[in-house]
């Protein structure tokens, strides 16, 4: 730009930033719409399990796309719903922070709404396109509508408002028997782990856990006192003692107890970290980023791949209508395969997808990472180890037609 024009259209953000319009709402310290857990689940190694699984639901692609007559995908829409899904939900989150959002609010609280806040139409039509979406907490059931706790981003405060079902995805959790039951194997062991913190807490609290065995019989009212009495002067030593430091009697002993009482609690802990480890279909490698390929592939399917077909599936039933569904719109969701795939072996894949004609070369460069070439043949799908039989045939019919032409005259 000239230096005319930067000066007419340039911008400082701090000599320009005094916007008019802007008006001042509540402020906070911490972001106000994040999603937090309830319940004492921010307490427990539940957090990890949750987080684990949000962040790999929301790798996998949710997309608005259109299929012929038979469900094949064909291509992606262009509409406000999946700009949501892919690139902007709301001011806030991004396509994948919603998604993250919304999973990990799902699996805390059993079930979730997702609503939409800007759209085109009135959401009590039948056709309306999604511009806007957050997560919201459902607070109230309706036999046609339910009451949610949703954040207000004008206000800067979360508000209920009441929606009718039919336009907002109500998402269950497809593990709701398995963690948010009461008494489920998540719960239990929440409540046991809640144990060993208070126990913790106790064994941590400063306290010597001693008993001091006086020299007479606590036998009636005066010898019971005289013995409270004695405990009182001792633990006001031991408090106004710069070093902690006290004196007894040559008669007394003090018995001190070293250690707690041993109990099965960290057994039952393990026992039941166990169960929901399997229940849940992970493993402690799966956490700790050491599984193997058919480990991922197991997870992926027995856990990851209910809760995306949930979400998916509710999203087609709320916010396509009937008309967009016999059109071919519908909500699929993608997941690379390559990614669990070492590199070591994904030169042999690609051969074998580009000989066998499954993939392109230049679909091939774009799972790699690499740009596109711009040889036209790197966009066909054929076998480039043998010769176009296209080029052969129009090189047979070029000299059938010559040698007719020739016969003809």
């Amino acid at each position: 730009m000239k230096f005319i024009d930067r000066l007419q259209h340039g911008w400082n953000a701090f000599i320009n930033n005094k916007d008019p319009t802007f008006r001042p709402g509540p402020s906070y310290s911490y972001r106000p719409d994040r999603a937090r857990f309830t319940r004492g689940n921010e307490r427990s190694i539940v957090t990890s399990i949750f987080n684990r699984i949000a962040m790999d639901a929301s790798s996998i692609d949710i997309e608005h796309v259109r299929v012929d007559k038979d469900g094949r995908f064909t291509g992606i829409i262009d509409s406000g719903l999946n700009n949501c899904l892919t690139l902007e939900a709301n001011i806030d989150q991004t396509g994948r922070a919603f998604m993250q959002d919304a999973v990990m609010s799902m699996l805390d609280e059993g079930v979730v709404a997702l609503v939409p806040i800007d759209t085109t139409l009135d959401i009590n039509t039948n056709s309306f396109d999604v511009e806007t979406i957050r997560v919201g907490k459902i607070m109230e059931w309706y036999p046609q509508h339910i009451k949610v706790r949703v954040y207000d981003e004008n206000s800067g405060t979360k508000k209920d408002v009441v929606v009718p079902k039919r336009s907002v995805a109500v998402i269950e959790n497809p593990f709701y028997s398995v963690i948010n039951e009461h008494n489920s194997t998540m719960q239990r062991l929440i409540r046991k782990l809640n144990l060993l913190d208070a126990i913790d807490e106790q064994s941590g609290s400063g306290k010597l856990d001693l008993i001091i065995q006086l020299p007479y019989v606590l036998k009636g009212e005066q010898r019971i006192k005289n013995a409270e009495d004695r405990r009182s002067t001792l633990e006001r030593q031991l408090n106004n003692s710069k070093l902690g430091i006290g004196y007894i009697d040559s008669a007394e002993h003090v018995i001190q107890l070293n250690r707690s009482l041993d109990n099965n609690l960290m057994k039952q802990i393990e026992y039941l970290q166990n169960m929901l480890y399997s229940q849940l279909g992970i493993t402690q490698s799966i956490l700790d980023g050491t599984a193997d390929e058919k480990t991922m592939l197991n997870y992926f399917s027995r856990t990851i791949e209910p809760i995306v077909f949930a979400i998916a599936c509710e999203m087609r039933r709320k916010f396509l209508s009937k008309t967009a569904r016999t059109q071919g719109q519908s909500i699929f969701y993608f997941r690379d395969p390559f990614k669990l795939v070492p590199v070591t072996e994904l030169a042999d894949i690609a051969d074998k997808l580009t000989r066998n004609e499954i993939a392109s070369s230049n679909e091939m460069r774009q799972k790699i990472g690499w740009k596109p070439s711009t040889d036209p043949k790197a966009d066909e799908l054929r076998n480039k180890n043998l010769s176009a039989p296209n080029e052969e045939s129009q090189s047979l019919n070029k000299e059938q037609y010559y040698e007719e032409e020739n016969q003809n005259g």
